[in-house]
């Protein structure tokens, strides 16, 4: 089984179709207003939680030692924040239910 890619165009398009909207600019300003949104309130360090998706948030990364892969030469990786999604139960039991008898390759 192969996976496919969902693309925001796509992903507009099928919003569009599953809320019966004609205006196609509506809902594309609705998907990227969200999308700034959820964005803008992690970087202010806000969690955003989508009960039964996820949440959004922030996690530090740590000071750490790592190594150059050009030279070999190791170096100090330095602390910084990265973005974190933590998967909401409902769409966990959804995915590990989607198809259980066969194999991703």
């Amino acid at each position: 089984m192969s996976i496919v890619k969902l693309n925001k165009s796509e992903l507009i398009k099928r919003v569009q179709e599953s809320t019966n909207s004609a205006n196609r600019q509506i809902v594309s300003d609705i998907v990227n207003g969200l999308l700034e949104e959820i964005g803008s309130a992690v970087v202010a360090g806000e969690q955003v939680d989508l009960p039964g998706f996820g949440s959004f948030s922030r996690k530090l990364r740590n000071e750490r030692n790592g190594r150059n892969p050009q030279t070999g030469e190791t170096m100090v990786i330095p602390a910084k924040w990265a973005p974190n999604f933590k998967v909401g139960k409902d769409l966990k039991d959804r995915v590990a239910n989607c198809g259980a008898s066969t194999k991703a390759e």
